[in-house]
Parts: C-alpha cells; structure tokens; sequence
C-alpha cells in the first residue's frame, strides 16, 4: 500500500569546503546525531517535458516553483521502496507531498496511462495526477544521484541537516536499477549543506557559521546538471540563441531522443 508524507519547512543551502566542513561537524553533532539512513546514496529521477520547461523555468526564480521526482535510498530493484515527490517551493518555504510504492510500480504509474491504476487513491496521488496532466509530454528526463550524510536534531526532531558529496547526473539508461553513475556537478572538495528547519535558526550553529565563513547560496542540483548539460552541448563554439543547433547536438549526443528538443 502506497504512504503518503507531507513536509513544510525552511530549506536553506549550503556550499562547503573541506576545511568549513571539518570545523563546522563537530559543532553539529553537539545538537544533531545521524539520522535512520546515517549515510546512504540517494538515487533521483527528475521527470520534465521535451523542452525542458520545469527546469527552465525555475532557473528563472519565479515566486513559486515546482518539481515532480521519483528516488529511492541505496541498491535499487523492482521491489525497492520508492518515493514519489512533488517539492514546491513559495517565497523560500518548500513543500514536499510524497507517496511510496514499489519502484516497478512507481516508474509505471509515472510513465504509462495504463499504470495509472498500479498506485492506490490518495490525496497526494490526485496532486501528481494533476501535475502529469499539466505538463504535456512529461518523462523520466536526467537521473541524478548522491552520497549523503543526514543528521537529525537530538532534542528538535524537525531540525535536520544533509550533507551531500559525489553528485552526479545523466539523460541516458534512465533507471535507478542500472545505478547514478554520470558527470559530476560539485568541484571535489566540495560539501553541498542543507538545512531544514520548520522556523527558528538555532542561535548558536549561525554565529558559528558565520565565523567560518559559511553563508546562504542559491543553487540546485537539477538547475546545475541542466546547465552543464547545455554546456556541453555547446562546446563547439554554438551560440546560446542558437536552438535548432543546440537540439541536434543534444540529439546526436544521445540527451534527448529524435523529435524532442532540449531548448526552446
């Protein structure tokens, strides 16, 4: 039977070096202790139209933004967990509404009308529903994956904190069971932080960080990984208003397949 969960939190982001993030732990698990996963790869399929649109779109930092996902935690199988998430965000507050399910089931509900009914009613499945029904023409589009140590505060179960390292991304084998291993998105070295936090900032943890240099950043995994994508699809001097080259470059390299497009 499919579990519905719903969060709605402040989520705020971080990058780190090695040397900020060595100073910073100890400092964190004086409040915060490894969550149920501890340290796990955390394996993403973001679904997006053939141009693109959900991702460009957000790139563009409207008011309200919104996402659909399918991820799953470590090895992953027909029978593996999986968890399908609408994240929206609105004036910096997320809101994330998930359902679960087996993967084979999840990706055939997500990719065939005929799966529709492989999933139990729910509210959250009504949500997805309509976002399917929103978006024409949406598809697993680029898997992303990552390592990532979760902490979770000792006294404020609310109070979490992930820590994510080796994120990679990719448009081709589009299946968690065949694993996340593709490009890398962080320079190494580098620590993407979040924390997630229902209100209050604790006190202590920001004049720490602010002594060690670590502040707000806006960035996003999928953001990042659409615009390396572009990149390298433009690395023979192709220009950005270019987009009938830009497609078929991505249709040649294999990002897209025939009669899709990748900007528009």
């Amino acid at each position: 039977m499919a579990k519905e969960q719903t969060f709605e939190r402040l989520e705020i982001k971080y990058l780190l070096n090695d040397i900020q993030y060595h100073a910073l732990l100890p400092e964190l698990l004086k409040i915060a202790e490894k969550d149920q996963y501890g340290k796990s790869r955390i394996n993403n399929i973001y679904f997006d139209t053939p141009s693109f649109r959900i991702i460009r779109t957000s790139l563009e930092k409207p008011v309200y933004k919104e996402k659909l996902r399918l991820r799953t935690y470590g090895d992953t199988s027909d029978d593996t967990n999986a968890f399908i998430e609408i994240k929206k965000k609105y004036r910096g507050v997320v809101y994330k509404r998930r359902i679960s399910a087996e993967y084979i089931n999840a990706m055939d509900y997500l990719t065939s009308e005929s799966g529709r009914d492989s999933i139990p009613e729910s509210q959250v499945k009504e949500e997805i529903n309509e976002f399917l029904n929103i978006y024409t023409g949406l598809h697993p589009a680029m898997i992303i994956g990552y390592d990532r140590i979760a902490l979770a505060g000792i006294n404020d179960k609310d109070f979490r904190v992930t820590f994510d390292t080796n994120i990679t991304w990719r448009t081709t084998d589009i299946d968690l069971r065949k694993g996340t291993d593709g490009r890398q998105i962080l320079k190494p070295g580098q620590h993407l932080m979040e924390i997630k936090i229902p209100d209050a900032f604790p006190l202590e943890l920001s004049r720490k960080m602010s002594e060690l240099g670590i502040f707000p950043v806006s960035i996003s995994k999928y953001g990042r990984a659409y615009t390396d994508m572009i990149k390298q699809m433009m690395k023979s001097n192709i220009k950005i208003y270019d987009y009938e080259t830009i497609n078929n470059v991505a249709y040649n390299k294999g990002f897209i397949k025939k009669g899709e497009v990748a900007y528009a």
